[in-house]
């Protein structure tokens, strides 16, 4: 697999500021993209270089999808993205995880008697991550969990949905980015691979485990990946 630029999207500052420091420690350009932070710089192996894009983009799928687009019509032609979700099931705080599948939960129109998450005259509504990618960041990450990903304006903080997203979608974690950013990838034929890092269970206490793994140190997921990029070159 071979790449002539990638992007990656980061929603929170918190997350995005391990990238920020590695990055800033050598040559990069600043950029604005939608009044969003933004860097461009190379990762560079003994095989050659990579041009890479990333952009601070912002919570939810509104401001995830719009900075994907941006990326990919900036010339990116493979898409990554790091951060936080929450643990739904089969999965515990500060495990890592790679979805290998994503979806909309808070997509619903139900009452009009479409399935859950079913989007009218959308032929895919459940999304995939690229199988390559996964294959690289399964040989890179220790120990990594995959599973289906559920995405949604909401920070889940309710036990009573957490086990809903378990029964309804066979969820293994949630957050606010994932599936938004997938679904621009794949009708824009483009790969795409998300790595999260389990904040919280998404039960009744998720906001203040959150909050605490929020503001440690995150260089992990960026590291990995930054030797998933170092794979691709």
């Amino acid at each position: 697999m071979n790449f002539e630029k990638i992007g990656i999207v980061v929603a929170d500052g918190d997350e995005y500021k391990s990238l920020r420091s590695a990055v800033e420690q050598g040559g990069y350009e600043r950029l604005e993209i939608l009044k969003r932070e933004a860097h461009k710089f190379e990762i560079e192996t003994e095989k050659g270089a990579v041009e890479v894009i990333s952009i601070l983009c912002g919570i939810g799928k509104v401001n995830a999808a719009a900075a994907t687009v941006c990326l990919i019509s900036m010339g990116c032609d493979v898409i990554l993205n790091y951060g936080l979700s929450g643990g739904v099931s089969g999965i515990g705080r500060g495990e890592i995880t790679i979805p290998d599948r994503f979806l909309e939960h808070d997509f619903d129109l139900q009452v009009l008697g479409y399935k859950p998450c079913e989007k009218p005259a959308q032929p895919t509504y459940i999304y995939n991550a690229d199988d390559k990618l996964l294959a690289i960041a399964k040989a890179v990450i220790p120990n990594v969990k995959c599973g289906t990903a559920v995405t949604g304006d909401r920070f889940i903080c309710d036990e009573n949905v957490r086990i809903a997203l378990a029964d309804t979608f066979g969820a293994m974690s949630c957050d606010m980015e994932t599936a938004a950013i997938a679904y621009v990838c794949e009708y824009a034929d483009i790969p795409f691979l998300a790595v999260r890092r389990v904040s919280d269970d998404a039960g009744d206490d998720a906001k203040n485990a959150y909050r605490e793994m929020n503001i440690a140190d995150e260089t992990m997921l960026y590291s990995y990946v930054e030797t998933i990029i170092k794979s691709l070159i």
